[in-house]
């Protein structure tokens, strides 16, 4: 019984969870609503946040190699037999103990410039981690916006599965109400109820593809359940007519804004900096050090002066400066700037295929947009002289001017005509916004 109101309580917080996150926004969702939600939300983009805040503290540490360096040690030891006195001298068969304390600091004064390059390449990485976490929020924006274009497509396909439920639901009454005439044979109405069941499949399956697209887009900006969830139709009835943009211009601009170009020339500057850190082991290195240190000394049967005595008399400052020269290290130093000028290489490598992946993006982005363009002037004309077409058959079919065959083959083209144009329309204002999303717009619906 405690097992059964358990789970029941479980169940309930559950579901109170899962509809107050779902009600923390009111009504349908606009493409704008479910990327900010994204933004926040995306585990992805939580993961590339910790990397920047990882490389901040990696920042933290290169800078506080500046400091010196303190360090305090205590120790105690024992000896026996022969041991050296106070005074001393030197007395057989006794035991002697030493208590020392000891502080100590060292100051790097010059290490080849390391430190200075290392703090340098340390900020170069975190504006690139920077860099990068915007690079998955762009991403995201263009997953949210496919998947936001893609319920629309469905949407509307589902509106016109729903209206050519209408319609052949009028014919099958309109038949029926002819056969009770005798003006209408069954063969017909049995034609006209399979087309009705035909077209309420072909709505069921349009449901369907709906409901896996919502699905798809609640699950990317990771929402709990898409249970209630529907989004804001745009006002699509007047597309972008002006011409398009050249690639080139285009690729130009991006350039100089896309994220994913930013971060490999960071990098790029970074493969500079472990060149000048791998040179740093040819330099000498400079430390200064200093320290006090003092002890307390003992001998079993000796008198000896006290303990707070024998530590300030004991009590002994030191100040060093401290050169390092490097002579022969087995080339380590070389092979170290080696391998960083080939890593260097291959980071204007990276670099120049970053450019070139982006033009290709670039490129596909704007004949895509181009061919949907044409598409949905050519589906446009297609879906207007379909509809005249069938209003003309309709009229001719009411007055017995036309076969149910002749009826149902200009409906489906008025069918397939319809969604064409749906995705053309969709498919032509993605595109087209994709294209400015890459001068560094925002994708607006």
């Amino acid at each position: 019984m405690r097992n059964k109101a358990f789970y029941l309580l479980f169940i309930l917080v559950y579901v109170s969870l899962a509809s107050f996150a779902q009600t923390e926004h009111n009504g349908p969702w606009s493409l704008a609503d479910c990327t900010n939600y994204a933004l926040e939300h995306n585990i992805t983009l939580q993961q590339s946040g910790l990397s920047v805040q990882q490389r901040e503290v990696q920042l933290s540490g290169a800078k506080a190699r500046r400091l010196p360096g303190v360090t305090a040690s205590a120790g105690e030891s024992f000896s026996f037999g022969r041991g050296l006195t106070s005074n001393n001298t030197y007395a057989d068969n006794s035991n002697t103990t030493m208590t020392s304390f000891s502080v100590g600091a060292s100051v790097p004064i010059f290490e080849g410039f390391t430190i200075t390059n290392n703090i340098a390449l340390n900020r170069l990485n975190l504006e690139a981690a920077t860099v990068d976490l915007e690079k998955a929020r762009d991403d995201i924006r263009v997953a949210v916006a496919q998947a936001f274009v893609q319920i629309l497509y469905n949407k509307e396909i589902l509106s016109v599965a729903r209206n050519q439920i209408a319609v052949d639901s009028m014919q099958v009454v309109r038949l029926s109400t002819m056969l009770s005439n005798g003006k209408a044979s069954s063969a017909e109405v049995s034609a006209a109820e399979a087309t009705l069941a035909q077209s309420r499949l072909t709505a069921t399956q349009a449901e369907g593809n709906l409901r896996i697209a919502i699905l798809d887009l609640t699950q990317l900006i990771e929402l709990p359940s898409p249970d209630g969830f529907d989004i804001v139709v745009p006002d699509v009835s007047l597309l972008p007519t002006e011409a398009l943009t050249p690639p080139e211009v285009i690729y130009e601009e991006a350039m100089q804004v896309k994220p994913s170009i930013r971060s490999e020339q960071l990098r790029l500057q970074a493969a500079e900096k472990n060149i000048d850190i791998a040179r740093g082991g040819y330099f000498p290195n400079i430390s200064l050090n200093g320290g006090v240190g003092t002890n307390y000394y003992s001998i079993m049967g000796v008198a000896a002066p006290s303990f707070g005595t024998q530590l300030r008399d004991n009590f002994s400052p030191s100040l060093s400066l401290s050169l390092s020269v490097p002579i022969f290290d087995r080339f380590s130093t070389r092979t170290n700037v080696r391998s960083a000028k080939l890593s260097h290489l291959t980071q204007q490598l990276t670099l120049e295929n970053a450019g070139k992946t982006l033009y290709k993006e670039i490129q596909q982005a704007y004949y895509n947009a181009l061919t949907a363009r044409r598409k949905y002037e050519g589906s446009l004309a297609a879906e207007k002289s379909a509809s005249e077409a069938f209003d003309i058959m309709s009229a001719k079919y009411e007055n017995n001017k036309a076969n149910i065959t002749e009826f149902n083959e200009a409906k489906n083209r008025l069918i397939s005509a319809s969604s064409d144009l749906a995705q053309a329309r969709y498919q032509y204002l993605y595109q087209a916004r994709l294209l400015d999303f890459y001068r560094g717009k925002e994708i607006i619906f």
